[in-house]
């Protein structure tokens, strides 16, 4: 916060480029940090008075907030990482999102595993039914994205403490295929 929006401007600037050289340092590469939510918002006061009345708001600052997305690829130092940017001066953190980098070969996995259970269990069906399976007539797939993990953020200054410990856990696919097969009698 200053007292006018040049002075809280060049504050936040000096502040960020303090953290993106301090990420940068940590391994982080320019494409993998974002700004996001840059805003400047005036602060007011305004007085109550005591005749019940409100008096004008005056404006008696200026307040800038920057947001920084970061991607973190080496999950080892992602504690490090949160810890180095609260001693930094960062007091607001968000979501932390896990995601794969490359989900396509996962998925692909995911679609011939569905491919064959799918195809398996029409056998069963038309064994049990005394008929065979002929043709494929349709294959469709339903597919959809997982959405990635999210952590609630805890108030930064609370994880200056002690390293941030940080649990990935795994991101699962999901395809389901439908197979219509014409039946041979």
């Amino acid at each position: 916060d200053a007292e006018t929006a040049g002075e809280a401007l060049s504050a936040n600037s000096a502040a960020m480029r303090e953290v993106l050289a301090a990420l940068k340092e940590q391994g982080i590469a320019e494409k993998d940090l974002q700004t996001t939510d840059f805003s400047i918002q005036p602060k007011y006061k305004q007085e109550n008075r005591t005749d019940g009345t409100y008096e004008a708001p005056v404006i008696v600052g200026y307040a800038v907030s920057n947001g920084l997305t970061v991607r973190v690829r080496d999950l080892a130092k992602l504690g490090e990482i949160i810890d180095r940017s609260v001693t930094l001066g960062v007091n607001q953190g968000g979501g932390i999102t896990f995601s794969n980098d490359d989900p396509e070969t996962a998925i692909e996995a995911a679609r011939k595993q569905a491919v064959e259970k799918a195809a398996a269990k029409a056998k069963t069906l038309t064994e049990a039914a005394g008929v065979r399976i002929g043709r494929i007539v349709e294959i469709s797939e339903n597919f959809a994205r997982p959405m990635p993990q999210m952590y609630a953020a805890a108030p930064m200054a609370k994880m200056a403490d002690e390293s941030v410990p940080i649990a990935s856990g795994e991101n699962r696919y999901s395809v389901t295929v439908n197979i219509t097969y014409a039946i041979e009698q």
